[in-house]
């Protein structure tokens, strides 16, 4: 299996399972049609998209395949219809499930490509989490609120950075490219669902309260 055939399944996964959580959070919001669209495609192609910036790829990924596009618009039309069950309480724990899986395909398709760009080790990685977590977090900031990779403790980028370090280990190591890609992805999605169900967090920086 080929690298790009590697990056080509994790992208499209990675889209939909963003796409998924930008459209029920923009119908939670109770955002009209083209809201959820925006909030589809930047939760969606945010990540990537400065990946591809960072990495000067040209065109971008979604300019190039622009099917992903498509794709995005149709999870937007059969969203309203489904807006009553969006809003039942259950469908946070699939918001965060959904973005579980699509931080840990994101990020290794961030880390492979800067690997296969020949950066350094703390270049791969930081591409890596910012592929995984910036689609998430220009979609909280577009709500209007402080993005949850960052106030809630809950350790995304770092399940995202670890999943990152096995990819470039096993890649340095020889492995196939598929085993990498499985097993850093799997490392990421899996850690931080782990980290839902038990609650792992951040320690907060130690320091007197302004009260």
């Amino acid at each position: 299996m080929t690298t790009e055939m590697l990056l080509t399944f994790a992208e499209i996964t990675a889209i939909l399972v963003f796409a998924i959580s930008g459209v029920i959070e923009a119908v939670r919001k109770k955002m009209d049609v083209v809201g959820i669209f925006a909030m589809a495609f930047i939760t969606a192609f945010g990540g990537g998209t400065v990946r591809d910036l960072l990495l000067d790829r040209r065109p971008l990924f979604w300019v190039q395949n622009h099917e992903y596009v498509w794709l995005v618009l149709l999870l937007t039309l059969i969203a309203p219809p489904l807006s009553g069950v969006i809003r039942h309480r259950w469908v946070d724990w699939i918001i965060k499930i959904t973005d579980a899986f699509g931080l840990g395909l994101f990020s290794i398709s961030g880390a492979l490509l800067a690997q296969a760009a020949n950066m350094p080790l703390i270049v791969v990685l930081i591409i890596g989490v910012i592929t995984g977590v910036f689609g998430g977090v220009m979609r909280d900031v577009i709500c209007d609120e402080i993005p949850v990779v960052f106030r809630n403790h809950q350790p995304y980028a770092l399940c995202s950075f670890f999943g990152c370090l096995v990819y470039w280990f096993l890649h340095t190591a020889g492995v196939v490219s598929w085993v990498g890609l499985v097993a850093g992805a799997g490392i990421t999605s899996g850690s931080c669902l782990l980290a839902l169900i038990w609650d792992w967090r951040v320690p907060e920086w130690p320091g007197k309260s302004n009260g």
